[in-house]
């Protein structure tokens, strides 16, 4: 019990500084460099923050649920995500400059977080966390199936979860962030037996490219090209191309949106009136 109030004190202490740093920037730094660095850094140190409790499945579950309604309701629009980065990029709705330093912030973010994480079960404050830190230099694989399956479960997964973005942009927060927190939930429970779910390539960077069991080149294949694959599917589908590179729409045929009224005719225009 001890152990768990240990996990669960420095998950939600994470949290509580991320939220912290991130008013801090927010008040502090131009709304550029907030925007497209601080803001994402900082859900990035957060998001890492389930993984490195070392939990139980189930409570990481809710940890899960619970840590995407609080960054759904805190974080500004950050995703902490360089496939979400690159979809807005791809639906022109930012520009190169602004994705390239969203990249760097994530890249960045995933490398700090990585190593509070390390600093914190070297002081094996809980048995779990001393288990923890025996294992971080020897650590399996997180996939756990072929390498053809692994990009198709991270594909689908990704695809799932990009799609709901785009369907739910303009929903109400509320509903959003709710239904967000739910699929990631129920995706990550179905499919974290075979991959982890993570369909965020940033996250299983630092969570499990540096374990053995798979070369970096099936790792990039799984959890890089899986996810923007998938998240490329997702546009086309919901948009019917891709705005970024081409306004020609493949899927959808553009229906005009004013109707030509057809009433009889005029008497006098060439055709004899009604009797």
């Amino acid at each position: 019990m001890a152990g768990l109030n240990v996990s669960l004190s420095f998950f939600f202490a994470t949290v509580a500084l991320c939220e912290v740093a991130r008013r801090v920037s927010k008040a502090l730094l131009p709304t550029v460099a907030y925007d497209n660095f601080a803001r994402e850094a900082m859900r990035v140190l957060a998001e890492i923050g389930p993984w490195a409790g070392g939990f139980g499945p189930d409570l990481l579950m809710t940890l899960l649920f619970l840590l995407f309604l609080v960054h759904g309701a805190t974080l500004d629009g950050a995703s902490a995500n360089p496939a979400v980065s690159l979809q807005e990029f791809l639906m022109a709705e930012a520009s190169l400059p602004s994705t390239l330093l969203k990249l760097v912030a994530q890249g960045l973010g995933v490398q700090i977080a990585c190593a509070l994480t390390r600093v914190c079960w070297a002081c094996e404050l809980s048995d779990l966390h001393l288990l923890q830190n025996l294992m971080a230099q020897h650590c399996s694989s997180a996939l756990h199936t072929s390498v053809t399956h692994g990009a198709l479960v991270e594909g689908a997964c990704a695809f799932c979860f990009h799609l709901t973005l785009l369907r739910l942009q303009h929903s109400p927060p509320i509903y959003r962030v709710s239904a967000v927190a739910l699929l990631v939930t129920v995706t990550a429970y179905t499919a974290g037996p075979f991959t982890s779910a993570f369909f965020n390539p940033s996250l299983a960077a630092a969570v499990t490219f540096h374990c053995s069991g798979h070369t970096a080149l099936e790792y990039v294949q799984v959890y890089w090209l899986g996810p923007f694959a998938g998240m490329v599917l997702a546009v086309l589908l919901y948009q019917g191309h891709l705005p970024r590179l081409f306004q020609r729409n493949l899927l959808y045929t553009q229906k005009n949106k004013y109707r030509t009224p057809r009433g009889k005719l005029v008497p006098g225009s060439g055709e004899p009136p009604e009797p």
